[in-house]
């Protein structure tokens, strides 16, 4: 035992100058094979994305993600997911599912993924700390676009939400919601209840839920008139309400409620009737469409 030790030190000793004196070529050679494995990954990203757009960008292909992958599917949506599991990677790539290998928390991922054509980014993954690192690459990449992220808790709101989390999905929430819908059904309360119920509890905690966007396809629903629904006004420079604050534009007393006002990508819900609004702001109204047609009219038109 003694020999194998004492041999080991000499050989040690011997190669020790070698290690010294060819060290910075080693260096190169390691760094040069890192930095072609990670081009070779953002070049697989940027394939992948590079003939889509308007796509939803899912950070985490968990069971989180490809629920949500299946859901966008449905609705003719397409997205580009990225994962750092290569074995999953691997075989939901096989099965036909748009995901790559890649790490969502690096700016050049996020570019190669296509984050600057992109409508939406989904983070589905219970992470604040890396949530909080690919939330500061959007807002820098594209201020303006909207991110969900899925929490354990309301732990970390604040947090999110100030690092341009345009909505936190905490699981603890989602998990009482349905313990307590299912626990009501079976208790005899009627189906309609409970979907109310839910509705509520989901309104008060999911602005995003209060209302809703507007597309072409709600044109068939004679109903949808009297229906409260969501809608975007930018303000260009020279607008109306450039400077003026919520309450001097007397929006309520049009039957309209602004939810949010985004501004440099952080959106901020619930504004104050004293905020002054200024020239590049998105303004999140909510209404029936007579009435936001005339509050857009007052926003934009001098």
């Amino acid at each position: 035992m003694l020999q194998v030790v004492l041999a080991s030190m000499l050989l040690s000793m011997l190669s020790a100058p070698l290690l010294v004196q060819h060290s910075d070529r080693i260096a190169m050679r390691l760094a040069s094979s890192e930095w072609l494995h990670k081009s070779l990954e953002i070049a697989r990203i940027a394939q992948s994305a590079i003939a889509v757009e308007k796509h939803v960008v899912i950070c985490g292909f968990g069971r989180s993600g490809q629920h949500l992958a299946k859901m966008l599917e449905q609705e003719g949506i397409t997205y580009v997911a990225l994962d750092l599991d290569p074995d999953l990677v691997r075989q939901a790539a096989a099965a036909g599912d748009s995901v790559v290998y890649g790490d969502a928390g690096r700016r050049e991922t996020l570019v190669a993924a296509g984050v600057g054509r992109a409508s939406a980014v989904a983070i589905t993954y219970a992470d604040t700390p890396s949530a909080l690192k690919i939330l500061h690459h959007v807002r820098e990449l594209k201020p303006d676009i909207p991110v969900i992220v899925r929490t354990q808790d309301d732990h970390d709101l604040a947090k999110l939400t100030a690092a341009g989390a345009t909505e936190v999905v905490p699981e603890v929430l989602e998990g009482s919601l349905m313990l307590g819908s299912h626990a009501l059904v079976l208790l005899g309360v009627p189906l309609s209840r409970v979907v109310k119920r839910v509705r509520e509890q989901r309104d008060q905690r999911y602005q995003l839920l209060r209302g809703y966007f507007h597309s072409s396809g709600d044109d068939d629903d004679v109903e949808e008139e009297a229906h409260e629904r969501l809608h975007s006004v930018p303000l260009h420079p020279g607008a109306a309400g450039a400077g003026r604050t919520l309450e001097e534009l007397g929006l309520q007393p049009l039957g309209v409620e602004v939810t949010a006002v985004r501004r440099r990508g952080i959106r901020g819900a619930d504004p104050s009737p004293e905020m002054r609004l200024q020239a590049g702001d998105v303004v999140v109204l909510r209404g029936i469409p007579d009435a936001l047609d005339l509050a857009e009219r007052r926003l934009l038109e001098a």
